[in-house]
């Protein structure tokens, strides 16, 4: 017998997904492609809501 949400279960599709910016190990920020900082590109964050990267979760186990 195979369980009931075997019936209906699909794999997730992938998204592809690409941001608009990288990040900078020496600034220890994410900037845009011609070097300005992410975060004050108000355009930018009205449109992604944030600009999250994962340094701080490698030096900070509260963030």
């Amino acid at each position: 017998m195979q369980p009931f949400t075997l019936n209906y279960a699909r794999p997730a599709a992938e998204l592809e997904v690409t941001t608009p910016y990288i990040y900078d190990s020496g600034l220890q920020l994410n900037v845009l492609m011609d070097g300005r900082i992410a975060a004050r590109d108000f355009a930018l964050l009205r449109e992604l809501g944030t600009t999250t990267s994962t340094a701080g979760s490698k030096t900070h186990f509260d963030d």
